[in-house]
C-alpha cells in the first residue's frame, strides 16, 4: 500500500432510508418557515389569503401523487440495482406493457385535468379587481410607489402616510395603485394577492382583514439597490382604533402639497426624510392635509388620458371571496 492509498478517505455508504427520513423531517420545517405572524399567506389575516392557503395545500396534496412515488422509487431502484447487488439481474429484453403505459400517461393526464379544474374554479374568487362582498362600503386607498417607499393616500379622510398603512378590520379596502418611478410590485402576503404598480397606469386590488395584527407589506419587484428597504407596516386595526389613527394623522399638522411631494418623492429610504420632516419611523410619516389631485396628477404626468379612467370603476361585474 502506497502512502497515497493510506491517506485516501474510505468511501461512505449512503443509506437511502436514512436520507428519506431526513427529507421527511425537513419538509414540515420548509412549509412552516413562512408561517410567522403577519408575514405569509400560510397564516392568513383575510379571506383572500385564506383561499390562497387552501389552494396551495390542495395543489400540493394532488402533486404528491406524482412526487411521492418518485421520491421513494428513485432511491430504492438506485439501491436495489447498485453495482454490488447480488440478487439483482439486469434484463434488457423489454416488452410492451399496458399497465406501465397507463401509469405513465393516464395518471399524469388525470392530475393535470384535476389541477386545471381546481385552479380555474378558484381563479375568479382570487381576481384582484373583484370587490369583496360586505355590508360595509370599501375604504378607498390610493397608493403611489416611489424609490424606495410607498405613499398611501386616503382621499375620503384627507390624510396620507408613508411607512405605515392602516386599515379597519372587517371592512373591505379598495386600493388604486400607480408608480412615480419604475414598475413595482405591491404585496401584503398575510392578506393575499399581489399587484403591479406602473407609471401612467392605475391597477386595483381588493383586500380585507378579518382580525387585528401588524402585517408585513413590501415591494417584491427589484427596482434598485434600495428596494429591500421598501417595506411598510400594514396595521389591521379594530374600527375604533382605526378612527383613532385617522384622528392622530389629522393632528400631524403637515400638508402634502406639490412642494412636499417633491421632497417625499426623491429617491431614498423613509429614514432619509427625517432631516426634512421630524417624525417617529415606527409610526410612519403622517400628513394631515393633502392636494386632492395628487394621485391623478401623478398618473397624468406619464399618461394624461389614463388619469381618471379607473378612479370610479367599481368593477361590479366581478365576485370576490367573501369574509
Amino acid at each position: 500500500m502506497t502512502a497515497k492509498d493510506r491517506y485516501r478517505p474510505t468511501p461512505q455508504r449512503i443509506d437511502p432510508l436514512r436520507s428519506l427520513r431526513a427529507l421527511a423531517l425537513l419538509a414540515p420545517l420548509v412549509l412552516l418557515s413562512g408561517c410567522g405572524s403577519g408575514i405569509s399567506f400560510l397564516d392568513p389575516y383575510g379571506p383572500v389569503a385564506a383561499t390562497q392557503r387552501d389552494l396551495f395545500f390542495e395543489v400540493t396534496l394532488w402533486m404528491m401523487v406524482v412526487v411521492l412515488p418518485a421520491l421513494f422509487l428513485v432511491p430504492f431502484v438506485a439501491w436495489r440495482y447498485r453495482r454490488k447487488a447480488t440478487r439483482s439481474a439486469y434484463k434488457a429484453d423489454w416488452q410492451f406493457s399496458w399497465g406501465l403505459e397507463i401509469a405513465v400517461w393516464v395518471i399524469p393526464i388525470a392530475i393535470v385535468v384535476m389541477l386545471s379544474g381546481l385552479i380555474a374554479g378558484k381563479a375568479r374568487s382570487l381576481d384582484p379587481y373583484a370587490p369583496i362582498s360586505s355590508s360595509q362600503p370599501p375604504l378607498d386607498v390610493q397608493v403611489i410607489g416611489l424609490d424606495y417607499k410607498w405613499l398611501f393616500i386616503y382621499p375620503e379622510q384627507k390624510i396620507a402616510s408613508l411607512g405605515v398603512m392602516a386599515l379597519p378590520v372587517g371592512r373591505p379596502v379598495r386600493f388604486h395603485l400607480t408608480s412615480d418611478t419604475v414598475m413595482q410590485s405591491f404585496a401584503i402576503p398575510a392578506l393575499g394577492s399581489q399587484i403591479y404598480a406602473m407609471a401612467g397606469m392605475v391597477t386595483q386590488l381588493n383586500l380585507l382583514a378579518d382580525r387585528p395584527g401588524v402585517l408585513l407589506g413590501q415591494n417584491t419587484q427589484f427596482n434598485g439597490f434600495g428596494f429591500q428597504a421598501q417595506k411598510f407596516d400594514a396595521l389591521a386595526l379594530p374600527p375604533a382604533d382605526f378612527d383613532h389613527w385617522v384622528t392622530s394623522a389629522r393632528e400631524a399638522g403637515r400638508t402634502l402639497d406639490q412642494g412636499a411631494y417633491a421632497i417625499v418623492s426623491q429617491k431614498g429610504e423613509l429614514k432619509d426624510l427625517r432631516s426634512r420632516f421630524p417624525f417617529d419611523p415606527a409610526k410612519g410619516l403622517l400628513f394631515s392635509d393633502l392636494d386632492p389631485n395628487l394621485f391623478s396628477s401623478t398618473v397624468a404626468r406619464y399618461r394624461p388620458e389614463a388619469a381618471h379612467r379607473h378612479e370610479n370603476n367599481d368593477d361590479k361585474g366581478h365576485a370576490h371571496a367573501g369574509p
